[in-house]
């Protein structure tokens, strides 16, 4: 009996002493920095996920790998060539003023750093221009995913009331009339037929090839341990762990291509936004908006899909406290009550203390690569 006592005390001492052990691996600095930056993310700890996320398509995030371009697509550097000339022109338009470019400036991070973005006769959009940087990675385009590809979207935005506000057919009968063009349509398709399936496709091959330059992160966990400090390597921890925020941006992309209701339907407001439930019109995606990137995200501000959040701070602090979105009484009652959002349960208030949203901040910050610089092509006649 006495052996037993004695046996099982000393079986308690190992567990706890390697519970200890294990906590203080994943809470020195120094040992977090070292697991972070050694190559293999397989031996990082444990992230912290929701119950609702699937554990078996979970991918965790690391470096940008290299974009492949679509089979049904290929890149050469005729049609980028081309892709590149059309983003820029504004003769898609209905008044020949706006571009893609007018709203996807690459001075900006390839976004305009607005609320929301002025189109035809300077009418405001209804949602924030998101950056193209890495576009090749996202599943779907747009806050509400309602086209499928690269090669869907580009069609979107000219044929927009609000945006470009020019007939399919009309814009590219205008581009076809252009003498110019004809040459640039010839070396990326063979011969020189203009059409809005060879826009598009010239547009998306373009898109492809605007990816960040390697960033601070990508160095890092390729092994450079040099290239985060003490307070991003906390940040990345945080992300990953308490914070939460892993459940949603993961991948290398820094995005799970999925919907998710964030708190910010706005529910009987001006601002009103069902999201994803305006494409699918089903009930469960009331208020669901597509999961950005966080690739750039220092860069790509003001943020969320309205463009509400002045800076990262209001961010974190949002999320913080779970995302609290409070429907008022008046809007009940009014045959409306079907339409009541219902936020993402991974939103949950995370306590954070002020050194670890800076942490955090500072973190977010190291996925921003440098500028780079773009050349405006020379618009044929």
């Amino acid at each position: 009996m006495r052996n037993n006592l004695i046996l099982t005390l000393f079986i308690c001492i190992i567990i706890c002493s390697c519970k200890t052990e294990h906590k203080e691996e994943y809470t020195n600095i120094a040992n977090l920095k070292a697991i972070y930056s050694n190559g293999d993310n397989t031996k990082w700890p444990t992230p912290d996920l929701d119950s609702t996320v699937d554990k078996k398509a979970f991918k965790d995030i690391g470096a940008l790998p290299k974009l492949q371009h679509p089979e049904y697509n290929p890149f050469s550097k005729e049609k980028s060539k081309l892709g590149k000339t059309l983003f820029f022109d504004p003769r898609l338009s209905v008044s020949g003023q706006i571009a893609c470019a007018s709203c996807h400036n690459p001075e900006l991070a390839w976004t305009d750093n607005s609320t929301r973005s002025f189109g035809h006769d300077r009418q405001t959009g209804a949602r924030n221009s998101m950056t193209i940087l890495n576009a090749g990675f996202a599943h779907s385009l747009f806050w509400d995913g309602r086209a499928s590809s690269l090669e869907d979207q580009a069609r979107f935005p000219i044929g927009d009331p609000l945006e470009m506000n020019e007939k399919l057919n009309i814009a590219v009968d205008k581009i076809a009339k252009i003498e110019g063009y004809k040459p640039l349509f010839k070396a990326a398709f063979g011969n020189d037929t203009i059409s809005l399936k060879r826009i598009q496709y010239a547009i998306a091959t373009f898109e492809r090839t605007v990816n960040s330059y390697k960033t601070k992160f990508d160095k890092f966990v390729e092994g450079d341990s040099t290239k985060l400090n003490n307070q991003e390597v906390l940040g990345l921890h945080l992300f990953r762990t308490k914070a939460r925020c892993i459940n949603c941006h993961n991948t290398p992309y820094f995005s799970d291509n999925q919907f998710h209701n964030d708190g910010q339907t706005l529910f009987g407001t001006k601002d009103e936004d069902f999201g994803r439930y305006n494409v699918t019109k089903n009930m469960a995606d009331i208020g669901k908006i597509r999961t950005p990137t966080l690739r750039e995200i220092a860069r790509t501000g003001p943020w969320m899909h309205n463009g509400h959040f002045p800076s990262l701070l209001d961010v974190v602090q949002f999320y913080n406290l779970g995302n609290p979105a409070v429907v008022q009484k008046k809007y009940l009652g009014k045959g409306r009550d079907s339409l009541i959002p219902t936020n993402s349960p991974i939103l949950k208030k995370l306590n954070l203390e002020k050194n670890e949203i800076e942490a955090l901040i500072a973190f977010m910050e190291t996925l921003s690569s440098s500028r780079g610089r773009t050349l405006i092509p020379n618009l044929p006649k």
